[in-house]
């Protein structure tokens, strides 16, 4: 059993620590909060006492913390680089909310921080961890689709409305706001299942945000193994998740986090409903035995810094007007 903090909670912060725990009381042999860090303890007292959390208003109090085994990182975006390095530097595990960081070279600057540490680096792709998510990957790589031609995603959902100014969330700003939310969950879906992307072009307009933020973002892209993609991403519509993966033999759709259509040359669709899950218990699980030296965690930390340079591209893109841009590697 891994007894960890969670450093960061607020909505998200909270919803990790209730897929592993209810009461204080783990759900499972492998994960448990024990300690919490936050910018507010008072409002989260009630709740932190109920899951039997102690705590802390200091990141350097966690770090110190003979024992606490790993951290979990649910806090501002740009500050997940030098969490990284700190909690590798005091010899903690680390799981870290998408996105990774913010830039390839802080990703990579991660990775080797953790690497030299020899502890445990995990990045948060709940989606990677859903029943229809692992079936779509199976048909793909079986070659049941056949040639992979195009992939089309949308991530959207209406909290974009609940941004004020002042809040972190709403100072990302432009299109990274929708990309960092939203946007980016479908980037590393993308990359799990067709492989690296080569290069993007992206575009975004605001429409009904107060904030100086864009609703929509568009990208499109080219794989480096010749498919083609588009990525759209919204907040201020009603909540969507889907990928759709066409090739030369058929189609697969998911739809939301447990429907997957499947349509071959016959064109009749087939439909597969799984158990509704959010992934959060199995991503969780699956680092806490990583950390406990059984199997790697499966998101590869290679993909991990290719979704931030995506993720950087995209962002150079929008701000060069739809150009086409190289995404490092």
């Amino acid at each position: 059993m891994i007894d960890a903090a969670i450093v960061g909670m607020g909505r998200w912060g909270r919803l990790l620590v209730d897929a592993v725990q209810r009461d204080g009381k783990p759900l499972g042999p492998h994960l448990r909060f024990v300690v919490g860090q936050t910018r507010t303890p008072a409002a989260v007292r009630d709740y932190a006492a109920r899951q039997e959390i102690r705590i802390v208003d200091d990141y350097a109090a966690v770090l110190a913390d003979a024992g606490v085994g790993a951290i979990v990182l649910a806090t501002p975006h740009d500050q997940h680089a030098r969490q990284i390095e700190a909690a590798a530097a005091a010899g903690k595990h680390v799981f870290v909310e998408k996105p990774f960081t913010l830039t390839r070279a802080s990703a990579m600057a991660a990775v080797d921080a953790a690497d030299r540490a020899g502890v445990v680096l995990a990045l948060g792709h709940n989606r990677r961890f859903l029943a229809a998510t692992a079936e779509l990957k199976r048909l793909i790589d079986h070659g049941d689709l056949g040639t992979i031609i195009h992939l089309e995603g949308n991530f959207s959902g209406n909290f974009g409305y609940t941004y004020r100014p002042g809040m972190w969330r709403a100072e990302e700003g432009g299109a990274a706001g929708a990309m960092t939310a939203m946007g980016i969950h479908v980037v590393d879906t993308f990359v799990h299942l067709a492989g690296p992307i080569a290069s993007v072009r992206a575009t975004a307009v605001r429409r009904a945000l107060a904030i100086a933020m864009d609703d929509a973002v568009l990208v499109t892209f080219r794989f480096k193994n010749g498919a083609s993609g588009v990525l759209s991403t919204i907040l201020t519509t009603p909540r969507q998740w889907r990928i759709q993966a066409f090739g030369s033999k058929a189609w697969a759709h998911m739809r939301d986090h447990h429907v997957l259509d499947v349509c071959g040359e016959d064109t009749i669709v087939r439909t597969q409903v799984y158990v509704a899950d959010n992934g959060l218990r199995t991503e969780l699980n699956a680092f806490a035995q990583a950390a406990e030296g059984g199997p790697a965690y499966p998101l590869p930390l290679d993909q991990a810094v290719h979704g931030v340079a995506v993720l950087e591209a995209v962002l150079a893109s929008h701000a060069r007007n739809g150009a086409e841009v190289d995404v490092e590697s």
